[in-house]
């Protein structure tokens, strides 16, 4: 991503409504933001439509010939971005929950921290979330948006089947049991494939939680203990400002059918038991955190890093985040560690995270456990683009994948070796979409996909 992705306007030209859009389908809402949730990235288009049922979804995509799925704009780039029209699908919010197969179809706009709630009350619960819940289904699998846990897949390794709409028109599904390598390739799409309107999740029994939170672990520490420390709960983040040689808090996420109500000791690995609630970012004040203090409570409310009726994390920033294996995280750490001095100013905070391995083609943690280096930098947009290349070639021996829905600046030329399907997701998303709808410069620039 260069500096002129961040400062698109958001006028639609044109030549972009003489390629299809009607302006009076009724089911257009100009009302739709035109910015990303933190406002770094200005859309395209101020045209966007906003089906409520498959079938609306049907006519929206063959109305246009150029479109994006938009779910709750909180991705950091222009991943989700058209010139000509995109579609929301923040109205696709339905939910069937099948208790027998333990199994839950939702709609692709339906926020994590909306359908958690759903299935608490029914007796049932996800794997994982992200450290946000306000963030919906269909963007965050199509991007493999991920909680933590050395036992933990991302988001995606929950779907069992996904539905969408194609360049065409059509609706398909494909699903794990029945169409498996395809499949593999479909769940991370990053919506080259079509328009994701509903996915079917992998459920398990609802649990309860605790979260408890140290201060002050030294780097030395993960040296030798990284597995342990990246273990010690069923999900583990550390914090660091990089300076100082340490990582200044590390959030532990028990769950209580495995010990997690416990009394935790007092020092872990040479960090202290925080005795107050803390923020990540230092100076933020807690009251938006999940809670702490091995305060006992239900999964939806301990998984997640922020509330779903407080804004999540600083608000106004960027985000970056790069994967690298697991078993070299230790080294590339270090390798950041050592640009602190110039990451420092631009950065509220950086959080280290474990993803375990999966089978899903465009997923950064497509068959390697994996070690999460996740930036949240300051509004600086000039500052953080200089930066990113110095980081990306601190990390670039260690194969380090990025984010997809966050800022980076790496080309296809540097992404395409990092994933050894490519060639075969660009097959079959050809296969979907032969004249390009879906296509937008992002996925020009950085899957090269032409």
């Amino acid at each position: 991503m260069d500096k002129r992705d961040f400062l698109k306007g958001s006028v639609t030209t044109a030549a972009a409504l003489m390629m299809g859009l009607n302006e009076g389908q009724a089911f257009a809402d100009d009302s739709v933001p035109r910015t990303n949730w933190s406002g770094n990235y200005h859309y395209s288009t101020n045209k966007v439509l906003q089906p409520a049922t498959v079938a609306e979804t049907q006519d929206a995509v063959r109305s246009v010939a150029g479109v994006r799925a938009l779910g709750t704009r909180h991705s950091f780039n222009g991943i989700a971005d058209s010139p000509i029209a995109q579609i929301s699908t923040l109205k696709l919010k339905d939910v069937s929950l099948d208790a027998k197969a333990s199994t839950v179809t939702v709609g692709a706009g339906i926020r994590y921290g909306d359908l958690a709630v759903l299935l608490d009350a029914k007796g049932f619960a996800l794997h994982n979330l992200a450290s946000l819940p306000h963030i919906s289904v269909g963007g965050a699998c199509a991007t493999a948006t991920h909680g933590s846990g050395m036992g933990n897949g991302n988001l995606a390794t929950a779907v069992k089947a996904v539905e969408f709409v194609a360049a065409d028109g059509s609706v398909h599904t494909l699903s794990r049991d029945r169409d498996g390598d395809r499949f593999a390739g479909s769940v991370v799409g990053l919506g080259a494939l079509g328009v994701v309107t509903h996915l079917t999740l992998q459920i398990q029994p609802r649990f309860d939680m605790t979260q408890v939170v140290y201060r002050d672990l030294p780097f030395s520490e993960l040296e030798h203990h990284l597995p342990e420390i990246m273990g010690a709960g069923y999900s583990v983040s550390l914090f660091t400002d990089w300076q100082n040689g340490r990582a200044g808090e590390v959030w532990i996420k028990r769950r209580v059918d495995q010990g997690g109500a416990s009394a935790p000791p007092a020092r872990f690995f040479n960090a202290t038991l925080a005795t107050t609630k803390l923020h990540p970012i230092l100076g933020h004040p807690a009251e938006a955190c999940t809670d702490q203090l091995n305060t006992v409570g239900p999964w939806y409310e301990r998984l997640p890093h922020f509330k779903l009726n407080f804004t999540p994390s600083s608000g106004q920033e960027l985000q970056t985040e790069f994967f690298v294996p697991f078993d070299r995280g230790y080294e590339a750490i270090r390798a950041v560690e050592t640009l602190r001095d110039v990451i420092t100013p631009h950065l509220y905070i950086t959080e280290l995270r474990a993803i375990a391995a999966d089978d899903l083609w465009m997923s950064m943690a497509y068959q390697r456990p994996s070690l999460a280096i996740h930036f949240t930098w300051k509004l600086e947009t000039d500052a953080v683009l200089k930066l990113l290349p110095q980081i990306e070639a601190r990390l670039a021996p260690f194969g380090a994948r990025p984010h997809w829905a966050k800022v980076f600046t790496m080309k296809s030329s540097h992404v395409a070796p990092l994933y050894p399907r490519l060639k075969d997701f660009l097959v079959l998303a050809r296969s979907f979409d032969p004249k390009g709808k879906f296509q937008n410069a992002f996925l020009q620039d950085h899957v090269d996909i032409a």
